[in-house]
C-alpha cells in the first residue's frame, strides 16, 4: 500500500449508471447543480456564460455556491476530454481530478485532490475538510443517480451554525 501523506488524497466510488451520464454531472452546470451545488457558473473566452447544458473545456473558469455556506469556490477548468476526464483548480492551492472507468455495469468515479499545502491549517481545512467533504459528496451522486434521492440539506438553514461544515453530515 502507499504511504498516506497531508499533500493528497484519493475518493472511489462504483456508481451504476452511464458514464455519459456521470461525466454531464460533472461537465455541465445542470448537471453539477442537480446533486452538488445551489449554483454554478462557468465561463470561456471573454467572460462568456457557458450555457446549462453546455460542457466545460479546458480554460474555462468557475465560481461555484453551495447550500448552507455563504462562500465561493473559484477556479480553473485544467483538463476535460469530454468523455470520462475532468481537471480543476479548488481551494485556490490544489487541484481535483475526476476519472471514470467503466466497468460493465458500473462505472468507477475515481477522484484525486492534489498539491494540497501542508502546513496547519492546510491539513485541517483541505485535507480533512474536503477529503470529508468529498466522501459525502460521492456518496449523494451515487444515491442521487442510483436511487434519485439527494442527501445534503436544503431545507434546514446551517449559514449561521459557525461549526456546521464540521459537525452536520450532509453539508
Amino acid at each position: 500500500m502507499k504511504e498516506l501523506t497531508f499533500n493528497a488524497f484519493t475518493k472511489k466510488i462504483y456508481i451504476k449508471a452511464p458514464i455519459e451520464k456521470l461525466y454531464n454531472c460533472w461537465a455541465t452546470k445542470a448537471g453539477i447543480e442537480s446533486w452538488f451545488l445551489k449554483n454554478a457558473e462557468y465561463h470561456y473566452g471573454y467572460g462568456s456564460r457557458r450555457e446549462a447544458d453546455e460542457n466545460i473545456e479546458v480554460g474555462d473558469s468557475y465560481v461555484w455556491e453551495w447550500y448552507n455556506w455563504n462562500g465561493q469556490e473559484k477556479g480553473n477548468i485544467l483538463q476535460a476530454n469530454g468523455k470520462n476526464f475532468i481537471e480543476f483548480s479548488f481551494a485556490e492551492v490544489s487541484k481535483v481530478s475526476v476519472h471514470l472507468e467503466d466497468k460493465g455495469n458500473a462505472v468507477l468515479v475515481t477522484l484525486q485532490q492534489y498539491e494540497i499545502p501542508t502546513d496547519e491549517k492546510s491539513k485541517m481545512d483541505i485535507y480533512t475538510g474536503c477529503s470529508n467533504g468529498w466522501t459525502f459528496w460521492l456518496a449523494n451522486l451515487k444515491a442521487y443517480l442510483e436511487h434519485g434521492v439527494l442527501l445534503n440539506e436544503i431545507e434546514f438553514d446551517l449559514t449561521d451554525e459557525p461549526m456546521a461544515g464540521h459537525v452536520f453530515v450532509n453539508m
